[in-house]
């Protein structure tokens, strides 16, 4: 059984940065691809990052791309989120999820993900 569990968030002002960490232990890390969801209130779980098992590729939302970087470090389990120049509109639960056997097409819905932490907020606010 694949355990996930996420640390990192808090509350930020618009324009700051926050790194999220994932670390998904009971497996084989290297085989795993990990993703980001997020969820704001009354809105449904979005795709925002993912590294691809081994880290062969990496992946991101729109809304992502140039401000948002994941990274893994195979040797201690973990997926990392840096978060730059943070909006309001990213304030919202992320989530880290797990998968063995997802293929590419898939990586982008929560749907397909075996394995989800618990959710760390994030708030961003002046």
């Amino acid at each position: 059984q694949v355990q996930v569990l996420e640390s990192g968030g808090g509350s930020v002002q618009p324009g700051g940065s926050l790194r999220l960490s994932c670390v998904a232990s009971g497996g084989s890390f290297r085989t795993y691809t990990i993703a980001w969801f997020r969820q704001a209130p009354g809105n449904e779980r979005e795709f925002v990052a993912a590294s691809r098992r081994g880290g062969a590729s990496t992946h991101y939302a729109d809304s992502a791309k140039g401000r948002f970087t994941i990274s893994r470090d195979n040797a201690k389990n973990t997926v990392y989120l840096q978060m730059n120049n943070l909006k309001p509109e990213d304030t919202a639960v992320y989530y880290c999820a797990a998968d063995s056997g997802i293929i590419l097409s898939s990586i982008w819905f929560a749907r397909h993900y075996d394995y989800w932490g618990q959710g760390t907020q994030v708030t961003v606010s002046s």
